[in-house]
């Protein structure tokens, strides 16, 4: 049996969702935490909510009763976080130490001999901040520039010791700027596409010259369910999708799929962005086996039509 922590959100309802389709029997456990509408995270699981395989636990970890959570279970896919780059400064911080840092050791400390066969936790290229090298390797020193950064560093590390001290298996897994159907409606991608199928301005943070790596959901996962089936333990591996390209060439492509122009204002580069991102891949390609399928013109059109699709 699996376990998905942050089943309702993004990432955790396409995982699961897929994991029930390759007939696993799944436990999703979400808080519905406000920092975006509980309907929007409802609607990521209309698909499977009925699903005879699966069970769900509307709750918070920190306060969930994590022994007879993990009874009987074997993989752990550690998704719920407390999203957010730019939310992450001043008296916030304190749901990102709760949700992030203090809710994975917990999640880890009752992992502890309960014979788990994987734990697998997911991060993100925000521990790098600034990297001095592109594309970016495992081994770079994380110096992350945002609280949230931070946050799953931290979390990085509760990985390793309880891996290195009590043996717990586990994977991290950096994602780099994740797109696709269910995306976060203050994400970049949801943000523009609404923006221009609506005819509204859209805010660029910056010059727009930035670069991120963005990676399909889809993807990333893949990725879950090949570290899930690796024997591999205790690595930490990029998960990028090899479609780096600036901002303002995304809206490019995206005027070009929806066949509309982006009405586009610049404003002042927020605290906590990275100007770069991109991720060497190839520990992941040679240790897990993980190729991304989906360049961002293939991906992109598949956001667009879920989109369209939640206006009506």
């Amino acid at each position: 049996m699996i376990l998905v922590t942050g089943c309702a959100g993004f990432i955790g309802s396409n995982l699961t969702k897929r994991l029930l389709e390759g007939g696993h029997k799944v436990t999703g456990i979400d808080n519905f935490s406000d920092y975006y509408p509980k309907s929007l995270k409802e609607k990521n699981m209309q698909s499977f909510i009925h699903n005879k395989n699966f069970e769900f636990i509307e709750s918070d970890i920190l306060k969930a009763n994590l022994e007879k959570l993990l009874e009987g279970k074997g993989y752990i896919f550690h998704q719920a976080a407390q999203a957010g780059v730019r939310a992450s400064w001043g008296k916030s911080f304190e749901i990102y130490a709760n949700n992030n840092i203090l809710a994975t050791q917990k999640l880890l400390e009752a992992c502890k001999n309960k014979g788990i066969k994987k734990f697998i936790y997911a991060s993100s290229s925000s521990v790098y901040g600034d990297a001095e090298t592109m594309p970016t390797e495992e081994i770079a020193t994380p110096e992350p520039i945002s609280p949230y950064g931070v946050s799953k560093l931290a979390g990085e590390y509760l990985c390793y010791l309880y891996w290195k001290n009590f043996g717990v298996p586990v994977i991290s897994l950096r994602y780099f700027t994740v797109y696709g159907p269910g995306q976060r409606p203050d994400m970049a991608f949801h943000k523009f596409i609404k923006a221009i199928l609506e005819r509204r301005e859209i805010k660029i943070y910056g010059d727009g010259n930035q670069t991120r790596d963005f990676t399909y959901v889809d993807d990333v996962v893949n990725a879950n369910l090949i570290a899930m089936k690796s024997k591999i333990t205790g690595e930490i591996f990029n998960i990028g999708g090899g479609s780096r390209i600036t901002v303002n060439k995304s809206v490019e492509i995206l005027e070009k799929l929806i066949g509309k122009k982006a009405d586009i204002k610049y404003i002042e580069m927020q605290k906590g962005d990275v100007r770069h991102t991109s991720a060497n891949i190839t520990k992941a390609q040679k240790m897990l086996g993980y190729e991304p399928c989906a360049g961002i013109e293939k991906g992109l059109p598949k956001e667009i039509g879920w989109i369209k699709d939640e206006r009506i």
